[in-house]
C-alpha cells in the first residue's frame, strides 16, 4: 500500500538526521538551511516480532516483511505559505503525503543554529502549523469564490459545500487545523476532496540530547511538546537523531547491547515506524507457506477480498474464501494442521473484516 509520512520541521532541528536514520539512504545533512530542496523519499521495515515467531515455526525459504514509506520535507520557514525559503515547493510536498511526522529540536547545541536564534520548541510547532493554516486558508477562500454566487442563487449542492468551507474558514481565522473541526462522515468525503494540509493525522517527533534520550522526563522542552500534543489528541515519540544513525548501523546481538548499554528498550526508530503506521490506521495480515512467510499492511476496517487484493488484483475479483487463524492460535497450536485439528482455522467470507495478525490463505477463481 503506498501511503507515506513526511518528515517535516524547521532547518536544523535532525530531521535529515533522523530520515537518514531511518531509511540510511543518504539524504544530505548539512548545518544551514534548505539543504535538503527536493524530497528524498524511503522505504523502511515496520518492526514485527510475529514475523520472526512465524519464520521460526513454519522455516520457509525466504521471510518479507511489510514496509513503510517516509519523505523527507525540506525546512519549513516562517512565510512559508507566501514563498518564503523555497516555501510553495515544501508546501506541495507537505500535500502529497498521508500523515506528517513533526521533528522538534529539544536538545541545547551551541555548534548547531537554531534559524530563529534560540530552541523554542512550541514557537517552532507554532510558526510551521500557522504556515500550513495560512496555506489552507488560502485554499478555501479561492473555493469559496467559486461557489458563493451559486450558494446565493439556493443551489443545494453549492449551499452545502458553502457552509463547510465557511465552518473551515473561521477555524483557520481562528489558528485551527482542520483536524480540530468536527464534521460528519458524510461531511468528511466532501473535505478531503479540498486536499488540505491540516487535516492530515500528526505525530511529534522530539529530538532530544545523547545524555537524555534513556529518560527524557527532566527534559522541560520535551514537557512541553507533550502538554501542546495532548491539548490535539496528538500522540509525541523522544528521539536522539544522533543515536539512532548509530543504531541503524548495527544489527542483530549488536544492536541489541548498543540498546542495552542505553537503558533503551526499542529504538526510537522502531517507535516512530509503528507510531506513524498506527497514525494512518494499518495493521497487518500474513500469508505462511514453505515458499515464504510474509506481513502485508492493510487498512483497518478492510474485508477480506480487499486485502487479497493487495497480493494481486486477481486475488480479490475471484476471491472465494479466506482459510484464516488469529496469529496467538498458531503460535499456540504450532503448526497449521493442528491448528485444524483444534478448530482454530476458520473459513471467512467476503464481508469478513480483516484483524490485525490474521494468518490467511486466499481461496480464489478467475
Amino acid at each position: 500500500m503506498a501511503l507515506t509520512a513526511g518528515i517535516v520541521g524547521l532547518p536544523n532541528v535532525g530531521k535529515s538526521t533522523l530520515f537518514n536514520a531511518i531509511t540510511q539512504a543518504g539524504a544530505e545533512s548539512a548545518n544551514y538551511p534548505f539543504c535538503t530542496i527536493d524530497p528524498n523519499v524511503g522505504i523502511v521495515e515496520v518492526p514485527d516480532h510475529r514475523l520472526q515467531k512465524l519464520t521460526e515455526l513454519v522455516k520457509p525459504k525466504k521471510t518479507i516483511p511489510t514496509a513503510f514509506e517516509f519523505t523527507d520535507i525540506a525546512g519549513i520557514v516562517k512565510g512559508a505559505s507566501k514563498g518564503e525559503g523555497l516555501g510553495n515547493k515544501f508546501l506541495s510536498h507537505i500535500r502529497e503525503v498521508d500523515a506528517i511526522c513533526h521533528v522538534v529540536r529539544c536538545f541545547e547545541d551551541e555548534n548547531i543554529t537554531h534559524v530563529s536564534g534560540k530552541v523554542d520548541p512550541i514557537s517552532d510547532i507554532e510558526t510551521i502549523n500557522l504556515e500550513l493554516i495560512l496555506a489552507d486558508l488560502e485554499t478555501v477562500e479561492k473555493r469559496i469564490g467559486r461557489v458563493q454566487k451559486m450558494a446565493k442563487q439556493k443551489d443545494k449542492e453549492a449551499m452545502y459545500e458553502y457552509e463547510i468551507l465557511e465552518k473551515l474558514k473561521n477555524a483557520f481565522e481562528s489558528d485551527q487545523p482542520a483536524r480540530a473541526v468536527s464534521f460528519t462522515e458524510e461531511q468528511m468525503k466532501l473535505v478531503k476532496q479540498f486536499h488540505l494540509l491540516t487535516i492530515k493525522p500528526i505525530l511529534y517527533v522530539a529530538n532530544v540530547s545523547e545524555d537524555e534520550v534513556a529518560d527524557a522526563s527532566a527534559n522541560e522542552y520535551v514537557a512541553k511538546v507533550r502538554e501542546y500534543a495532548a491539548s490535539e489528541g496528538a500522540e509525541v515519540i523522544v528521539v536522539c537523531a544522533r543515536i539512532e544513525s548509530e543504531i541503524a548501523e548495527l544489527e542483530g546481538e549488536e544492536k541489541a547491547m548498543f540498546l542495552e548499554e542505553l537503558g533503551i528498550e526499542q529504538s526510537g526508530l522502531d517507535q516512530l515506524v509503528r507510531a506513524a503506521y498506527d497514525l494512518l490506521g494499518l495493521a497487518t495480515y500474513f500469508t505462511a507457506g514453505e515458499q515464504e512467510v510474509r506481513a502485508w499492511t492493510f487498512t483497518q476496517g478492510m474485508k477480506a477480498p480487499e486485502c487479497a487484493g493487495i497480493i494481486h488484483t486477481d486475488f480479490e475479483r475471484g476471491f472465494i474464501r479466506a482459510e484464516t487463524v488469529s496469529y496467538e492460535d498458531l503460535l499456540a497450536a504450532k503448526t497449521m494442521g493442528a491448528a485444524r485439528e483444534a478448530g482454530k482455522v476458520r473459513l471467512e467470507g467476503k464481508e469478513y473484516i480483516v484483524k490485525d495478525g490474521d494468518v490467511m490463505h486466499f481461496r480464489f477463481n478467475v
